[in-house]
């Protein structure tokens, strides 16, 4: 317990730096300079509570899911522990937002495939539900400017796009458009969706993916690092990813009760979430 909550007050401090560096447009690749800034102007920390509260709310919500999940299904399993990681790059054009995510331990199998999906998509489901609200908001406060000079570029899955029509509607040729730190937590939160939904290993899409098809995913599960490496040509980051999975391996143990079968809702609970892994990939992240 005591570690989890070191690990969450850490990720508050540093997404709530990079939340800053994002309100107030500090030089994100200039680390001793935002340092020297925020020394002498502490309260200026206070600007990133638009970013870090929204988006370690996704998180949160996101493993909530899976801990509830999973002790409905009487698994052990613990609390969350989330992931700070350094606000700022020397040489980096952007933020690194300050969080690696966050992860719970499942401590005891999994006991039939109904359970597998309940505890594998709860997170994503639940995520996404608070995510696109907060993306929507930030759009809502964020606005169109002509494209000049080098910038950061957020990808722009089917969702993201979806809501950006509906809020501004055709862009004018040469613009873009200039999120608000509120609009970057809900992108961040869809972009933590879609790469926990990679259907391989232990991620959520790798439960997901064993629930509906059983041992026979397994082989198309061992083309997924090698399919990151082909889309690493896209976006290096990809590389990182593809690096991860041959680390963790793309196995997954079957349930203690393979043979019950998975039920029709927990198919369309499937389906939804092989649906929300669409509408959330973007093949180019950022850029």
């Amino acid at each position: 317990m005591a570690l989890n909550i070191v690990l969450f007050i850490a990720t508050f401090l540093t997404t709530l730096v990079s939340g800053a560096i994002l309100m107030l447009g500090l030089p994100a690749d200039r680390p001793l300079a935002v340092l020297a800034y925020f020394i002498g102007h502490p309260s200026a920390l206070l600007a990133g509570l638009v970013f870090s509260v929204p988006l370690l709310s996704i998180l949160a919500v996101h493993e909530a899911g899976h801990y509830l999940a999973s002790r409905r299904h009487r698994v052990n399993v613990t609390l969350p522990y989330f992931i700070p990681f350094i606000p700022v790059i020397p040489g980096s054009p952007f933020p690194t937002f300050g969080t690696m995510g966050a992860v719970i331990k499942i401590r005891s199998p999994f006991p039939t495939r109904n359970a597998l999906m309940d505890i594998g998509a709860a997170g994503p489901l639940a995520g996404a539900i608070v995510a696109i609200p907060v993306l929507v908001a930030g759009l809502t406060l964020s606005h169109v400017q002509k494209i000049s000079g080098v910038s950061m570029q957020f990808g722009e899955p089917l969702i993201v796009k979806a809501a950006v029509r509906v809020i501004f509607g055709t862009l004018p040729a040469g613009t873009d458009v200039v999120l608000h730190p509120l609009a970057v937590a809900g992108w961040i939160g869809l972009l933590v969706t879609m790469l926990n939904l990679i259907p391989a290993g232990q991620l959520d899409g790798g439960h997901i993916a064993y629930a509906l098809f059983g041992g026979r995913y397994a082989e198309a599960a061992r083309l997924i690092p090698y399919s990151l490496l082909f889309m690493g040509l896209v976006n290096p980051s990809w590389f990182i990813w593809a690096a991860i999975l041959f680390v963790m391996g793309t196995h997954h143990p079957a349930p203690m009760f393979e043979e019950v079968p998975l039920s029709p809702g927990r198919k369309g609970i499937g389906a939804l979430s092989c649906l929300l892994f669409v509408l959330t990939f973007s093949p180019n992240p950022i850029s």
